[in-house]
C-alpha cells in the first residue's frame, strides 16, 4: 500500500494513551492504533526504502523489568533504517508531540567511542565535525547525544572540541509539532529531507567511527 500519510487520530491516539496508559485503553483503541499508526508506519518505510534502505517498526511494548515506571506502552511509534552492514542509521518517531525525524549513532561501544573521540582529536576531521554540528544547528535540527557530565577522564577540561568529546552518542534530528501535513503524503517527503539533511554527520561517523569489533560482552 503506498504512503497517503498518518491517519487523522494518529496524534489524539498519543494523547490519550498519555492520560491512560493502560491495556484497556490499548485494547479499546487497538484498531486506530493499526489504521492510524502501524500501517501508515509501515507504507512510510516502503516509501523511503529505495532512498535509505530497509527498516521496521519498534515494538509498542516497554521493557519495564529494571523500571519503576511499569507504564506498558511506548508513548510513540518509532522506526529505524540502517543501511544493510553500515553502523548507524535513520530513525523516525510519532508521538503525541509531533513527528520526529534523526539520524546518526544513537550508542557507541566501547571501542567505537575511542575511535569516535580520537577522530574528534584530530586536527583535521575533529573540525570537520564540528563544521557539520553547526551547519545542522544552523539549519534547524537539534544535535544530540548521551553526554558525561564534565569530561571523559583523560580529556583535558580546556581541549577545544571539549564539547564533542563528552558525548558517548551523536545524532541530529527534527521535529515537527502535529500538523496537516503529517497526514498526507507530504509527510514522506518532509521526512526523505530530513534524513538527507543528516548525511554529512551519518557518513564522517561511518568514516570514523564504524562499527564495533569488540566482543559484545566488552561493549559497556
Amino acid at each position: 500500500m503506498s504512503f497517503t500519510g498518518f491517519g487523522e487520530d494518529a496524534f489524539e491516539f498519543y494523547d490519550g494513551l498519555i492520560a491512560d496508559n493502560s491495556k484497556a485503553y490499548w485494547t479499546d483503541h487497538a484498531d486506530t492504533y493499526r489504521s492510524a499508526i502501524r500501517e501508515p508506519m509501515e507504507s512510510l518505510l516502503a516509501a523511503l526504502e529505495a532512498e535509505f534502505g530497509s527498516g521496521a517498526l519498534f515494538r509498542p511494548y516497554r521493557d519495564v523489568r529494571f523500571s519503576k515506571d511499569k507504564s506498558p506502552y511506548k508513548d510513540h511509534a518509532g522506526a529505524f533504517i540502517g543501511q544493510g552492514a553500515e553502523p548507524g542509521g535513520y530513525y523516525v518517531q510519532l508521538g503525541a508531540d509531533g513527528i520526529y525525524a534523526a539520524a546518526g549513532y544513537y550508542q557507541l561501544a566501547t571501542d567505537q567511542l575511542e575511535r569516535f573521540r580520537r577522530a574528534i582529536d584530530d586536527e583535521i576531521n575533529g573540525p570537520a565535525l564540528e563544521r557539520i554540528v553547526t551547519k545542522l544547528a544552523e539549519n534547524g535540527y537539534e544535535v544530540k547525544g548521551e553526554q558525561v557530565r564534565t569530561r571523559p577522564r583523560g580529556w583535558p577540561a580546556d581541549h577545544p572540541r571539549i564539547d564533542l568529546i563528552r558525548r558517548k552518542a551523536l545524532y541530529a534530528g527534527v521535529l515537527w509539532e502535529p500538523a496537516e501535513w503529517v497526514h498526507s503524503p507530504e509527510c514522506a517527503e518532509r521526512v526523505a529531507d530530513a534524513w538527507r539533511g543528516t548525511q554529512p554527520l551519518l557518513a564522517w561517523l561511518r568514516t570514523h567511527v564504524g562499527r564495533s569489533v569488540a566482543p559484545p560482552e566488552n561493549r559497556r
